[in-house]
């Protein structure tokens, strides 16, 4: 299991923490606690971290988009605070490979999952407020976020990639899109699923994740990549 190194983990993610059991407390998984008598995990943080971020997007989009409606903002907050936002900046942040786990939840590929990435997120965005204050984690939320809000803004975020790669194809006319499930590995509690989606009985792309909708969402966007690659 890696060493929780606090010098590195504040230098990639730009926040050096006054205290550090609040950074600790934000990367540690429920799994990990199990393990250790009277350690704190992050699932309490995620609901301040999930509140605070709903706030300063609200505030950002409320302030700077004047002339959208009520319910344009809410769709567009909505493309921002979400599963898939939260694991892109995780990944940005590395925060896979510090997170605290087990090694059982490590094996089975805890580290890359999208659930705990998001959850390890909100929770790292409270442990910023808790240890900074407001304005200091708006600025970090706002940072991190300004592309995803930029996309959303814009209407380029795509949270459905089957449809998002079924109408791209479909443009020119009818095309037959199947989802294979070509193999699953790991515990049935931990189970790892890998799908290749097939167009006209060729393979276009591929794709893996916890569960088999992960895994063809993953695949459909993997074949939108190379569909946007293919017409430039």
């Amino acid at each position: 299991m890696n060493k929780f190194n606090i010098k590195e983990i504040e230098e990639t993610i730009g926040v050096s923490f006054n205290e550090n059991k609040l950074l600790k407390t934000s990367l540690t998984h429920s799994s990990y606690a199990n393990q250790h008598k009277d350690q704190e995990y992050n699932e309490r943080y995620e609901f301040i971290g999930d509140a605070i971020l709903q706030l300063c997007v609200t505030e950002y989009l409320f302030l700077n988009y004047k002339e959208k409606s009520e319910g344009e903002l809410t769709k567009i907050r909505s493309l921002i605070v979400c599963e898939n936002s939260l694991y892109e900046i995780g990944c940005k942040l590395k925060l896979g490979s510090f997170i605290r786990i087990s090694r059982g939840e490590e094996l089975t590929g805890g580290r890359e999952r999208v659930s705990i990435i998001a959850d390890a997120v909100e929770a790292l965005i409270a442990g910023i407020y808790l240890d900074k204050g407001l304005e200091f984690v708006k600025d970090f939320i706002l940072g991190h976020f300004q592309i995803i809000i930029n996309m959303a803004i814009n209407n380029d975020i795509v949270l459905d990639y089957k449809t998002k790669l079924q109408e791209e194809l479909q443009k020119t006319g009818e095309v037959s899109i199947v989802y294979e499930l070509t193999k699953y590995e790991g515990p049935p509690h931990r189970r790892k699923f890998f799908t290749t989606v097939i167009v006209d009985n060729k393979e276009f792309g591929s794709g893996d994740g916890y569960s088999k909708k992960e895994a063809e969402q993953n695949a459909a966007k993997e074949a939108l990549k190379i569909l946007e690659e293919v017409n430039e």
